[in-house]
């Protein structure tokens, strides 16, 4: 496990930019103290509030908690919630220059109502979205082009996670890999040969919408998505193996191609130094305390990201960011893991 640690601690450093849906998950925390006499439903006495960054956020938090650098870039309404997600990220020293705020239309916000019942950790009882699905508008668009075009040059990878909140527009998504491809700087020393990379990384969670980043260099999605995207059955190993390559391929990936697989652990495919494609399985660590998968996706997102900007090869990367899964699990809501959660968890 030593060179993994290794590749962790040169996360430090690092700076990531990431673009996408944000939002601010808002947990309210009650004491169940009775049933309502009104609904067959438990009252809850307010006990307290907390909020989170949450959607295209999370990665953001995820990557500034093991020690790299996170510039956010999104569309915020002109509103409480919208200055209160910039108070979240800001604790949590995340750039938000790249936040642009957009009068016609509210900040998405998530409400988990939860109850503590004696419980290590409350149980979610229900949940209440308030979000626009519109794509943003042309002037903002073209604004928000203008900033990346700024922003890009000075960053290692740029990661674009895709909630569908109307952001990520197709003309958005096209931009921004002619704008890396573009950027004249030495990569990073390689720990493996995987395959060359570009000076500035690109990645996506693509959430499902798999075909809007064709041509990038890493891709993740879940299985259920891609089962989804295949239109096929997906259920053992050698199912996800060739599903894995079929989506490189389909895709032009340059790099990898990533399927999470909850307790199965990831499934990827790649290049090897002969410059063969192939697909492997890296297994999950067995979770004792298995809580809440909140923000899991998120977090192994963020972790191959910052794995492969630091040269290293997909099965590390896949490794990495299992570990991550492996402590946000333990946490309720959207949790980032630190460096050094990491290394104990890495550590013989």
């Amino acid at each position: 496990m030593e060179h993994l640690i290794e590749i962790v601690r040169r996360f430090v450093g690092k700076r990531v930019l990431v673009v996408g849906d944000v939002i601010l998950d808002e947990y309210l925390i009650g004491r169940a103290a009775r049933m309502s006499r009104e609904a067959p439903i438990p009252v809850l006495e307010f006990e307290e509030r907390r909020l989170i960054p949450g959607g295209a956020a999370n990665p953001a938090a995820n990557i500034a908690a093991l020690g790299a650098t996170a510039i956010q870039s999104g569309v915020i309404g002109a509103d409480g919630e919208g200055e209160a997600l910039k108070g979240t990220l800001t604790e949590r020293r995340i750039e938000i220059a790249g936040l642009l705020v957009d009068g016609s239309r509210s900040t998405t916000v998530k409400t988990r109502i939860m109850a503590q019942m004696g419980l290590r950790f409350p149980q979610q009882v229900a949940r209440l979205d308030r979000l626009a699905r519109d794509p943003i508008t042309p002037s903002l668009e073209a604004h928000l082009i203008a900033w990346m075009e700024r922003a890009i040059p000075s960053v290692d990878a740029v990661l674009l996670s895709d909630y569908h909140g109307g952001l990520l527009t197709p003309t958005l998504v096209d931009r921004i890999p002619r704008v890396a491809r573009d950027v004249r700087r030495d990569p990073a020393p390689l720990l493996t040969a995987d395959a060359q990379r570009p000076p500035v990384l690109l990645t996506a969670d693509a959430q499902g919408e798999l075909g809007k980043y064709s041509g990038f260099d890493a891709v993740k999605c879940n299985a259920d998505e891609a089962r989804a995207f295949l239109a096929r059955r997906l259920r053992t190993d050698d199912d996800f193996a060739a599903a894995a390559l079929d989506l490189r391929d389909r895709l032009g990936l340059r790099v990898g191609m990533f399927i999470t697989r909850g307790a199965d652990g990831i499934t990827f495919a790649a290049v090897d130094e002969d410059g063969d494609h192939y697909a492997a399985h890296s297994r999950a660590p067995a979770a004792i305390d298995v809580y809440d998968t909140v923000g899991a996706g998120d977090t192994s997102i963020a972790v191959i990201t910052l794995a492969l900007a630091c040269g290293a090869a997909a099965v590390a990367a896949a490794a990495l960011a299992n570990a991550a899964g492996g402590i946000v699990v333990q946490h309720v809501g959207n949790y980032a893991p630190t460096m050094g959660e990491m290394i104990a968890a890495l550590a013989p």
